[in-house]
């Protein structure tokens, strides 16, 4: 279990220091979709969307949507954003991650996930072999299957010190 652990935690996304991470040597910012940078379910860009997008794109790294969710809802959202967007992207699976690095011309040395949801996002990042944060859920209204995880993720939260 330890080796999937995040390599960062935040509150929320945009307490991230992403100019740390340029300084760093990151360029790339894969980004989950729900309760990530939009409210859970969304099918538009709230504007801390678009914030954090500017935060992100204004210190020059490039960033993309990776979300297990409909290709519709993650076109429509990405558009409005302009950004990339790989959707289905069957997280825990690393294939959504691979497939947006070779999309962006992006490594695993310089690239990171943020996500809310450690059997997901955190665990798909691992396997890829990236950087990884993650981040407590933009707010807390969420679907039942998620819900249903988030007693373990809590769990692990305080056993590994998160």
């Amino acid at each position: 279990m330890k080796k999937y652990m995040p390599d960062a935690y935040y509150s929320k996304t945009i307490d991230i220091p992403f100019a740390d991470y340029v300084a760093k040597g990151y360029k790339y910012v894969l980004f989950d979709l729900d309760n990530t940078i939009a409210p859970d379910h969304s099918h538009v860009p709230v504007p801390y969307s678009f914030e954090i997008v500017k935060i992100v794109s204004d210190l020059g790294m490039k960033c993309c949507l990776v979300s297990n969710a409909k290709s519709n809802r993650s076109e429509i959202f990405a558009k409005k954003l302009d950004i990339p967007f790989v959707s289905y992207a069957a997280k825990p699976s690393p294939k959504g991650i691979i497939r947006a690095m070779r999309d962006l011309g992006a490594d695993t040395t310089n690239t990171m996930m943020v996500g809310d949801q450690f059997f997901t996002d955190i665990i798909a990042g691992k396997r890829a072999k990236i950087h990884t944060i993650w981040v407590k859920p933009y707010e807390s209204r969420e679907v039942f299957y998620v819900r249903f995880k988030r007693p373990l993720e809590f769990i692990i939260r305080k056993l590994y010190g998160f």
